[in-house]
């Protein structure tokens, strides 16, 4: 599209017009996710094999090929949906084009294989908003992914975006500000602070000129939503950003993105550049009198870098370091300037509040949570990927009506939400070795059973009360097979890592919290490290100079909340209840074993023994405790037990076992 610069409102109206009216008509439209994950799947390949079976058959002028952003479901890609009619495929291969050409764009008909089947029903589902990942979601900021091309500024404007902006420039800032408030926006990059509270308190603010930032700095491990936010819709956040400045009178703007988000830098330079051709951006946007523009700056992938002011230290050239919050950056910000930070889901929210209504917004969600969430749900769940929905929807339906529950049938222990400075785990606390930690603890009554967590509305304020916290979006679920002391273990040590070292109760306090819990994991804990591990956890939440120290603890305190009898386990019994820790932890094959000989190749030190349809046996001496055995073994034949028991248990297997005959071969002798 010739880029064509807008000085009025009417003008960005009649353009939308055209390209309305210039998309009308029966055309095929082929998406494909381009997203990160699926690039990662070979969709570009994918994508180039639509084009040539497209040119062979000369179909260019009747089928549109479109590459999007991320449609969440990254379980399952590479995706391609086929509109109108939503024919959802999965995991297509470059081979399976022709025949999506042949039989779906041609014939009309369905490839069955490709198609989504419910690992629950077993149901085979062809059209994509039936699928249970997505028919529980309410994709208000997401959804546009998978209809446009995030290069192309004409797909946004098509799709309705720009339109809250010319609405926006006709109200004063002071109304825009109260719409704001009056949605109960609250920031979705951790804190939930109220948006509109912040931008009134930057526009009151002494001092020019003002800033505004959209912090793009994700950092937590398993967590993908601001990426591919900026991947697939990026115009929805220089949009927000733009209502964003004007309300609090900055002109301007910065998003401050990880560089390890290459893509995501692509698109968003692509669309800033697209916004400035067309009048969107620079000066005097939309014959307003109000100029603003933006500028990507590359985080070096610090972590801390996620906090404000580390954030606006690093975008100034310094290091990377919090400050003490004594002031306020919306009045001392970004080289000591009014300035308001939102991460890119808030800002993505702002168009849709100014386009349909404080009121629309405010009515979903609950009373202090209003709006959407996006949660990128990772871990031992059926359905990976990015899922938003309602603030208030219970984590049940989360983790089981869109995620799928554990794959392998396996039981359900725990889903860390917040991310690992803020992380803490919600459990199913009907359970009984739970329910004797709770009772323990004094969380819990000993003739009362606490409701189960999992039926807990996931908003800001619920989550809180639970022991965890929204944080930024991340939801990490384990089953049975998880080990709570390791989980803590792998967040603070992560954090240790991450943090700047600027104050000591983080620096020295988190280091010493991962040398305490690696004794325990290592079988060499005391129960007395359960009292200092909690006092520790106090102290550095109540003297760190930033919020990463001041919720690093989190992940301890709440597995030992939850999950006190397994650091028991580890400390008393010197075990491993869910097998992990490999110093607790022996491999053993017992009397089930079919000699399939699966288990042997991913086993690194050549440590398992057996010849095919004969009971297999490991050596304990050359086992590292890896578990990549276990975790390839389809006749759980494979037990964790505690240390030095290995051999008993392949002992007992040896009496106790028999010559497997396979179905085959029973219809065979008969």
């Amino acid at each position: 599209m010739t880029p064509q610069t807008l000085t009025s409102p009417a003008q960005l109206d009649a353009l939308r017009k055209r390209l309305i009216e210039r998309r009308q008509g029966n055309k095929t439209i082929v998406t494909i996710c381009a997203g990160t994950g699926c690039l990662a799947c070979g969709c570009e390949a994918v994508a180039n094999a639509f084009r040539e079976e497209l040119k062979e058959g000369r179909l260019e002028s009747i089928v549109e090929l479109r590459l999007t952003g991320c449609h969440g479901f990254c379980e399952r890609g590479p995706l391609v949906v086929i509109h109108p009619d939503e024919i959802f495929y999965q995991k297509v291969k470059p081979r399976d084009v022709k025949l999506i050409v042949d039989q779906t764009i041609k014939g009309g008909k369905l490839v069955n294989k490709l198609l989504y089947k419910d690992p629950q029903t077993k149901q085979v589902i062809p059209h994509e908003r039936e699928i249970p990942f997505y028919k529980k979601q309410m994709r208000l900021i997401f959804g546009k992914n998978g209809h446009m091309d995030p290069t192309a500024i004409g797909d946004y404007i098509v799709l309705g975006g720009y339109s809250a902006l010319p609405k926006a420039l006709r109200m004063t800032p002071e109304q825009l500000i109260e719409e704001i408030k009056k949605s109960g926006l609250r920031g979705r990059g951790g804190g939930g602070f109220p948006t509109g509270k912040k931008w009134a308190s930057c526009r009151k603010a002494k001092g020019e000129p003002k800033y505004v930032i959209c912090n793009a700095d994700e950092g937590d491990p398993g967590a993908f939503m601001n990426r591919s936010l900026l991947e697939g819709n990026p115009h929805s956040v220089i949009e927000g950003m733009i209502i964003g400045a004007y309300a609090i009178g900055s002109h301007d703007g910065y998003v401050y993105v990880r560089n390890e988000y290459p893509l995501a830098v692509t698109n968003l330079s692509v669309a800033i550049k697209a916004a400035r051709e067309h009048g969107l951006l620079g000066k005097n946007i939309l014959g307003s009198g109000f100029d603003f523009d933006i500028e990507v700056s590359r985080g070096g992938g610090a972590f801390v870098c996620g906090e404000s002011t580390a954030l606006m230290a690093s975008l100034e050239g310094k290091i990377g370091e919090p400050r003490a919050k004594y002031i306020h950056t919306v009045d001392a910000g970004l080289w000591d300037k009014p300035s308001t930070l939102n991460n890119v889901e808030t800002w993505a929210n702002v168009p849709l509040i100014i386009e349909k209504g404080a009121d629309w917004f405010a009515s979903i969600g609950t009373d202090s949570s209003k709006g959407t969430k996006i949660f990128a749900l990772t871990g031992k769940v059926n359905n990976t990927g990015l899922v938003e929905v309602p603030m208030g929807i219970t984590l049940r339906e989360v983790i089981y009506d869109i995620g799928g529950g554990c794959p392998s049938g396996k039981r359900f222990k725990a889903v860390q939400t917040g991310g690992p400075s803020g992380g803490a785990l919600v459990v199913e606390t009907r359970d009984e070795a739970v329910h004797e930690s709770l009772v323990a603890h004094g969380d819990v009554r000993e003739d009362e059973y606490a409701q189960s967590l999992l039926d807990l509305p996931v908003d800001f304020d619920e989550l809180a009360k639970a022991g965890s916290m929204m944080g930024s979006g991340g939801m990490i679920v384990m089953d049975q097979d998880s080990c709570m002391v390791d989980v803590a273990k792998y967040f603070i040590n992560f954090l240790q890592d991450e943090s700047c070292g600027k104050c000591l109760p983080c620096r020295e306090g988190l280091r010493t919290m991962l040398t305490i819990l690696t004794r325990i994991s290592e079988g060499r804990g005391e129960m007395a490290d359960i009292d200092t591990l909690e006092e520790l956890s106090q102290v550095i939440m109540d003297t760190s100079l930033c919020q990463l120290g001041g919720s690093a603890p989190n992940p301890v305190l709440s597995t030992l909340r939850y999950f006190r009898q397994e650091y028991i386990a580890h400390i008393k019994d010197k075990r491993c209840p869910a097998g992990v820790c490999k110093e607790l932890v022996s491999h053993a094959i017992d009397e089930t074993c079919t000699g399939c000989h699966v288990c042997s190749d991913p086993c690194p030190t050549n440590a398992i023994l057996g010849k095919t349809k004969e009971l297999h046996v490991i050596d304990q001496s050359k086992c590292i405790q890896c578990g990549a055995c276990y975790q390839v073994c389809r006749f759980n034949s494979i037990q964790r037990v505690k240390r030095g028991e290995g051999d008993a248990v392949q002992a007992r297997a040896k009496q106790l076992w028999k010559p497997h005959v396979t179905p085959r071969e029973t219809a065979a002798v008969a």
